[in-house]
């Protein structure tokens, strides 16, 4: 599997990733909504946009075979600093995959886009996902809410 920037000709792969695994990820995240499914290029078009002008950088982790394993998004990116978003595949989950892409994503971080430090959120209930922060170096450093839910907030520093 391999960490690529995400670009246009990921669409098709990133769609049907989202479409599989939507009922898994609205079990511990919000849902997208119908509208995000219908308006998919759009809004794919304007991420890239978005990417171009270097407010964020979005990641997938794909196979050898070109389907999307997991995506990791560095977004709000100023001042040497990003927060990350992260969700993998169902089928991943459990095996190491958002862990190996968190390492990868923090490493790109640093070398391609000179950032020094990186936030991110997580919901109390959404265990493998703080797991993974706390064990890919990220430190709790409060709490939040997102959408409603409890949650907490992490912090790493990334040129140590």
């Amino acid at each position: 599997m391999e960490l690529q920037r995400l670009g246009a000709g990921h669409a098709d792969a990133l769609l049907a990733f989202e479409r599989e695994n939507r009922a898994y990820f609205a079990a511990s995240i919000p849902d997208r909504g119908d509208a995000y499914f219908e308006r998919f290029g759009e809004l794919h078009r304007a991420l890239l946009a978005e990417q171009e002008a270097g407010e964020c950088h979005f990641h997938v982790l794909a196979g050898a075979d070109g389907a999307v394993w997991g995506r990791f998004n560095l977004v709000d990116v100023a001042d040497g600093a990003a927060e990350l978003g992260f969700r993998v595949a169902a089928w991943a989950a459990g095996r190491g995959v958002a862990r190996d892409g968190v390492r990868r994503v923090c490493e790109v971080a640093v070398a391609e886009y000179g950032l020094s430090s990186l936030r991110a959120r997580a919901a109390v209930d959404n265990v493998g996902s703080r797991m993974v922060l706390v064990r890919s170096g990220f430190r709790q450093v409060g709490e939040v809410e997102l959408n409603g839910r409890p949650g907490l907030r992490f912090t790493r520093a990334l040129a140590e």
